[in-house]
Parts: C-alpha cells; sequence; structure tokens
C-alpha cells in the first residue's frame, strides 16, 4: 500500500468514527447542560466550595467567576512548583524556577499546555498528576461553560415570566459557572478519560508511578526512564485539547503514543468533543440544522488543511524525499508521513498542542499550514468549548457582512445583531493577532530574545512566529528550533497565554449576556438563512479573509518565503 493511499484510508476512518461519536455526544453534552438536577457527588463538591449551583448568573458575575476560579488556579499551580523539591514523589527533582513556574502555571491553567522544560526531567509524579493533569481537566471545562453561556445568549429557554404575570422578561441571565464546571468535569470529562485511558494502556502505554530507572547500554552509556501516570493523563490531554505531555518529546514518543493505531486514536479523542459541541449548539438552540452549518463550517476547513499538508509532504524534491515516500525528516516511522499530517492540522486548528512529529522539520509550506491553522483562532473545530464560542464570533461576523451588502440590519438566531454586539465581536477577532504580531516584532527587534533561534533567515523568524502564533491562540505547541526558557520568553509567553485566553472570553460573555437580554426577533422573507450551504460559505470565506489579510505580511516574512527558496 502507498504512503498517500494509507493516509487517505486513516483520514476515511477517523471521520467515519467521529460521526459516529457525533450525534450520541452532543446529545448527551446538552443534556447535561440542559439538566436542572445534580448528581450526589456534585452536591458535595458544591458544598465544599460553598456554591449555590441553582443562581442564576448574568454575565458580570459569570466572568468573576470564570477569573477567580482560574486566578487561584495559577497561584496554587505556581506554588506547587516552587516547592517541588519538599513534596513526596518529587523523584529527586528540585523546585521550579520563578519564571519557569510562571510561565507553567499560565500553560496549563490557559488551557494552551506550552511547555518550555522536559517534563521527564523536571516534574515528579505529584506535580504531574496533582497540578498538571487537574488544570487539564478544569481548564478544558472552563472553555465548555463559556460556550455553553454564550449557547444559551442565543437560547430562547432563558426568558422568564415576569412576576405579574403574563409578559416574559429577558432576564440575560447565562446560567451558573460553577454547575456548569463541576457537571463538565464530573459527567463528561472524567467518564470519558478513563475510558480512553483503558484504550491507551491496552495499546501499549504505560500507566505507574515507578522510579527513575537506568535502561541498558548505549553509546555514551546507560538511559535513565521515568516511569508515570502517563495513559491517563494522555486521555485528557486530548480529550481537553490540552497538549501538556509527559515527556518531552509528546506524543513522538512510545511510552504516550506506542503505535498507528493509538496515534489515530489520540487524533479521534481531541476532535471529538469540538466537533460533537456543534450537535450540542443546534441540540440547545432548538435547530440542528443550525448546528449541521457549523458542523460543515469546520469540517471544510479542517479537510481542506489536511488536504494541502498531505500534498505538501508528499512532494518530492530530491532523492531523499523518493527514497523515504516523502519528506520524513522529524517523522516517527511508525507513524509516517499521512499520520503525522493529520495530526499536525488536527492539533493546531484546535488548541491541543500536542505532537506527533516535529512542526520544524515539516517543508516550509507545511510548517506555514500548521501556523496558519492556529492564526485562524482554533475554530475548526477549535478546543473544548473556544473553538464554538470562536466560530460563533465568527458567524455574527459573517452575518453582519452580509447585511452590509443587502442593507438590512443582521439577524442571527432570531437575535439582532446591532452596534454593541459587533463591537465585541470586533473586539474578539482583534485580540490575538495583536498579541501575536506585537510581541513578535519586540522579540525580533531587541537583541536578547534572537539568542533563542536555532536557524536565521525565514526559519528562525518563523520560529518566533509560531511561539507567540501558539502561545495567544492557547495551542501550546512549538517548532522545536526555538529555546524557550530563558526570562523574557518564560514571562512573554505566560502573559500572551494569559491575555489571550482570558481577554476573548470577557467579550464572548459581553456578547453572550447582550443577546440573552434582547426580545427574539420572528424570522421573515427578508432574515439571511444560517443553516444552509451559502452562509457556510460565505462564513469560510471571511474566515479565510479576515485572517488573510491579517497575517499574511507575517507569513510572507515566514514560512511562505522559505517554501518559495526551497
Amino acid at each position: 500500500m502507498s504512503p498517500v493511499l494509507a493516509g487517505v484510508l486513516q483520514l476515511l476512518a477517523l471521520a467515519a468514527a467521529l460521526a459516529l461519536a457525533h450525534r450520541p455526544l452532543g446529545d448527551y453534552m446538552a443534556r447535561v447542560y440542559s439538566s436542572d438536577k445534580h448528581l450526589r457527588v456534585e452536591k458535595w463538591i458544591y458544598k465544599g466550595i460553598g456554591a449555590d449551583p441553582d443562581t442564576e448568573m448574568r454575565w458580570p458575575a459569570y466572568l468573576r467567576a470564570v477569573l477567580a476560579f482560574s486566578a487561584v488556579g495559577v497561584v496554587f499551580l505556581y506554588l506547587l512548583q516552587r516547592f517541588q523539591g519538599s513534596l513526596p514523589g518529587s523523584l529527586g527533582f528540585s523546585s521550579i524556577d520563578p519564571d519557569q513556574a510562571f510561565n507553567t502555571a499560565a500553560s496549563f491553567v490557559s488551557n494552551t499546555n506550552w511547555q518550555s522544560y522536559y517534563g521527564e526531567q523536571a516534574m515528579g509524579h505529584v506535580l504531574q498528576t496533582g497540578g498538571l493533569a487537574v488544570q487539564n481537566f478544569v481548564s478544558a471545562a472552563v472553555g465548555i461553560a463559556v460556550a455553553v453561556a454564550l449557547v444559551r445568549g442565543f437560547s430562547l429557554s432563558r426568558s422568564r415570566l415576569r412576576p405579574s404575570g403574563g409578559a416574559l422578561a429577558h432576564t440575560g441571565e447565562l446560567g451558573n459557572f460553577w454547575a456548569d464546571l463541576v457537571r463538565g468535569t464530573v459527567r463528561i470529562l472524567l467518564p470519558l478519560s478513563v475510558v480512553a485511558a483503558l484504550v491507551l494502556v491496552a495499546c501499549g502505554a504505560i500507566q505507574n508511578f515507578a522510579d527513575i530507572h537506568e535502561v541498558g547500554q548505549f553509546t555514551g552509556g546507560p538511559q535513565q526512564w521515568n516511569g508515570g501516570a502517563v495513559a491517563s493523563q494522555e486521555a485528557i490531554k486530548e480529550l481537553g485539547t490540552n497538549g501538556g505531555g509527559y515527556f518531552n518529546a509528546n506524543s513522538a514518543h512510545p511510552f504516550e503514543n506506542p503505535s498507528a493505531f493509538s496515534n489515530l486514536f489520540e487524533v479521534f479523542l481531541l476532535l471529538v468533543i469540538p466537533f460533537s459541541l456543534t450537535r450540542t449548539f443546534g441540540r440547545m438552540v432548538g435547530s440542528l440544522k443550525q448546528g449541521y452549518a457549523i458542523l460543515a463550517t469546520m469540517a471544510t476547513i479542517w479537510i481542506g488543511f489536511i488536504a494541502l499538508m498531505m500534498w505538501t509532504e508528499f512532494a518530492h524534491h530530491g532523492p531523499a524525499f523518493d527514497i523515504a515516500g516523502g519528506a520524513m525528516e522529524g517523522k516517527e516511522t511508525r507513524i509516517g508521513v499521512g499520520a503525522s499530517s493529520i495530526f499536525a492540522v488536527s492539533t493546531t486548528l484546535t488548541s491541543t498542542g500536542a505532537v506527533d512529529s516535529f512542526h520544524s522539520s515539516f517543508t516550509g509550506f507545511g510548517g506555514g499550514i500548521t501556523m496558519l491553522g492556529m492564526q485562524l483562532g482554533e475554530i475548526a473545530p477549535g478546543g473544548t468549548g473556544s473553538g464554538l464560542y470562536g466560530m460563533l464570533v465568527m458567524a455574527i461576523i459573517a452575518v453582519f457582512i452580509a447585511g452590509l451588502m443587502v442593507g438590512r440590519t443582521p439577524e442571527y438566531l432570531g437575535r439582532k445583531i446591532g452596534t454593541r454586539e459587533i463591537k465585541f465581536a470586533a473586539c474578539y477577532i482583534l485580540i490575538t493577532p495583536t498579541l501575536v504580531l506585537v510581541f513578535t516584532a519586540a522579540a525580533m527587534a531587541l537583541p536578547t530574545p534572537g539568542n533563542s533561534m536555532t536557524n536565521s533567515g525565514a526559519h528562525g523568524f518563523s520560529e518566533i512566529l509560531y511561539a507567540y502564533s501558539s502561545a495567544a491562540n492557547n495551542n501550546g505547541s512549538a517548532f522545536a528550533g526555538l529555546n524557550a526558557d530563558t526570562q523574557w520568553f518564560n514571562t512573554t509567553l505566560g502573559l500572551v497565554m494569559l491575555l489571550g485566553r482570558f481577554l476573548p472570553m470577557v467579550f464572548v460573555l459581553a456578547l453572550a449576556g447582550s443577546l440573552a437580554e434582547q426580545t427574539p426577533v420572528p424570522a421573515t422573507a427578508g432574515t439571511l438563512r444560517t443553516e444552509k450551504p451559502l452562509f457556510s460559505g460565505l462564513l469560510v470565506g471571511s474566515i479565510l479573509i479576515i485572517t488573510g489579510l491579517t497575517y499574511f505580511p507575517a507569513l510572507a516574512l515566514g514560512p511562505l518565503a522559505e517554501g518559495l527558496a526551497s
């Protein structure tokens, strides 16, 4: 079987598996976030944290809860790293330096999972499982909660009868953050992670709390290998679109990703919740067709990017490529070019950041595709929750553009898109490019940051651009050639990760509150049919044009210049 055919067959198998999971998982998540009942274990959690899960929150209260919870997570994870040397199960590792501890705390709480350290040489069992793995769960649950809050802003079910009776009052309430957080963790992420971890163990991923031990005699001396609760952390790493690996090699390491089957299964895990959330969206707003329109948009971009990536990586430009059957540098032979291309596109179009190959070794255009996938805003299908709310913001932009074309006040799902709503949406889409381009320019202009680049020229610039694109979009993957363990990069990337995660949430929740306060307007003959393929095409075009105009000059200096020169 040719490598190209093998890659295509794996893509078809993956698409079939996602299609099978889409309906049951999407409907289940809709029931989870629409239920007014609490499980017994959830009641214990609410009592322990002192939260009333039945209190409805308007958007400022919801936002304060998100920020307060995340701030506590940053402080807790920072302190856990700083005191690692005094903790049991530290495997003899010392405490983490302040700048790196800040970077890692910001990274995992923001669902970025950028790593400027070697996991097997820095983090003990307690820090890995009690710190990093916990944030893998709750940061993903926060993302889903914010997405569900925005969906409730569109939903007609948020109306309440006035105390005097009769008329409906649109209160602007978005639900309860603490209930959404706990339900997302207990009812969705935990059970799915248990099943996924068992599958990974069956595939050969390790799961233990073994100490460091030496293995064999190799050139230069014996190797030291760590044990760890790898399979369980790998499961939530992919399901929660986190990406932080137990080992520095991430999903290229055989302890995390032993075979071609486990590789495809991990890609399935990182895509299944974001794609299924479109069904949840359709179910909660009362129109499955609206969910399918968003799904079609996401799938079109995802498949298109995979096709482009396979084309660039399978193209033969010399004897080495001919012999290997494609650009095999930086890729695992047990995985191959096709599966590595699928993984690379999927991990950068979501906010996962896990890698089974090294993107710096991709062809010039291939590296550019991974970069552009993040710069789109990681919305095809995006992260757990963040992909859905990012796509809905882009849908509002597309509706606004269509309204300008025909001279009508734009409407989406029965809500008018007025000045206030479009300002929130515009602020959302401007935050991330500003962070990426300003900090990239600063790093290139200052004398010290450039010393961290392994390469010069276009590829060296791509290393810097990729790092800030990954941080601002909360992806976490790296171009592999950049030494990011410096005070400059630990500090600035940490700030970019926090700003890139929580500033957009401010405008998403403000937008949700504004929509929830509106009285729904009935559809008329002039209303744009947003469940039709025409709208999906408009949405795809809007995404590509807005991103292309924003990032094209920077991409032209990096991956495009490198690709044209090769």
